[in-house]
């Protein structure tokens, strides 16, 4: 029975014997020996020369017995089966879809420290405009207004230079906004959209775009190719856009320029009195604090960060560095619909 047994392993739980056993003790003169030949289906051990003393009638009194378990009874661990790296990269695929990351890698959740700073900043800088802004010229504001929009007669009266140029480039701010937003500043955690936003500052500025800066949730979703060739996008990825747009905010900031200093001491006394000349040019300071973030945001979703440093650098000049960089800026990479379809038909 023993020489045929399979025996590879023992758990030595042992349990005493209720009865007691009598057993005679053999004299080890001449122990028999028997040979077993262990084997295992990966492993072979051989073990030969079992000396015939470690048989059951050998046992002393108050042994323990000792329980063996059959290798053909024990289940073999089995190696789990090989995932191709194909599978594992589809699968780290999909976890980033999960967490949003959006193939933009592992970008963190944005901090709502900052959302809360920012909306504070909002908060208190609306409590100034309304409140605390000096406004000692309101119907002096209002015929300014109205001849800014060509809705008074030719009277004679030569406006400012300074606040000609201002009022028309405040009127290019929004679209190099919108340039610089859509769409690499869009919400893929969000469903805020930021096309009302863009919209609306067309007409409040800065002071309507901060409220979106607040609730801005990155990454931004893929851009599909055929969404390219449609309004607005078409539009706003335009060279001819852009380069309009920096010709034109050149030649009212030379025109503003050229004006002189006595100029621009008057536009300074209409500072502190007026308030739509002090809320404007407030307007104007905050879009070229704000622009340097959306430049280097999209320059980074177009993953050319590390060849426009400089332009990076000339963000901060007020209106001609963003401009300069929209003109400049490679195209937007898109995800291909074709083979977007063919990756869902596979999977």
């Amino acid at each position: 029975m023993i020489a045929s047994a399979s025996i590879i392993s023992c758990n030595f739980s042992s349990l005493p014997f209720k009865h007691k056993f009598s057993l005679s003790k053999s004299p080890f003169s001449s122990p028999k020996t028997s040979s077993i030949l262990l084997t295992n289906h990966k492993n072979s051990l051989n073990i030969s020369r079992i000396p015939s003393f470690l048989h059951t009638e050998n046992l002393q009194k108050k042994d323990r017995l000792h329980t063996c378990q059959s290798s053909s009874n024990t289940k073999i661990p089995q190696d789990p089966s090989p995932v191709s790296s194909s599978e594992e990269e589809d699968e780290e695929n999909e976890n980033l879809l999960e967490n949003g990351d959006g193939g933009n890698g592992n970008r963190e959740e944005r901090d709502w420290t900052t959302s809360f700073l920012l909306f504070a900043f909002w908060g208190g800088l609306m409590y100034y405009v309304f409140l605390l802004s000096p406004n000692q010229t309101p119907e002096t504001d209002s015929y300014f207004l109205k001849k800014l929009l060509n809705l008074e007669g030719d009277d004679g009266f030569k406006m400012n230079e300074v606040i000609v140029a201002l009022w028309y480039i405040m009127g290019l701010w929004p679209l190099v906004y919108s340039m610089l937003l859509l769409p690499t500043a869009r919400s893929s955690r969000s469903k805020i959209p930021l096309w009302p936003f863009l919209v609306l500052s067309f007409f409040g500025g800065a002071y309507l775009l901060i409220p979106y800066f607040v609730l801005w949730r990155p990454p931004a979703p893929e851009v599909e190719e055929s969404e390219t060739r449609r309004w607005p996008l078409n539009f706003l990825e335009s060279k001819l856009t852009a380069g309009l747009t920096f010709t034109a905010g050149l030649a009212f900031i030379v025109y503003a320029i050229l004006g002189g200093g006595d100029v621009w001491k008057e536009f300074y006394q209409y500072f502190r009195g007026s308030k739509f000349i002090h809320v404007t040019t407030i307007d104007f300071a905050l879009l070229s604090a704000f622009a340097p973030f959306w430049v280097y945001n999209d320059m980074t979703a177009r993953k050319w960060d590390d060849k426009s440093s400089w332009l990076l650098r000339l963000s901060p000049i007020p209106f001609l560095g963003p401009a300069l960089y929209l003109l400049l800026r490679p195209s937007l990479p898109v995800a291909s619909t074709s083979l977007k379809g063919a990756s869902v038909d596979d999977k």
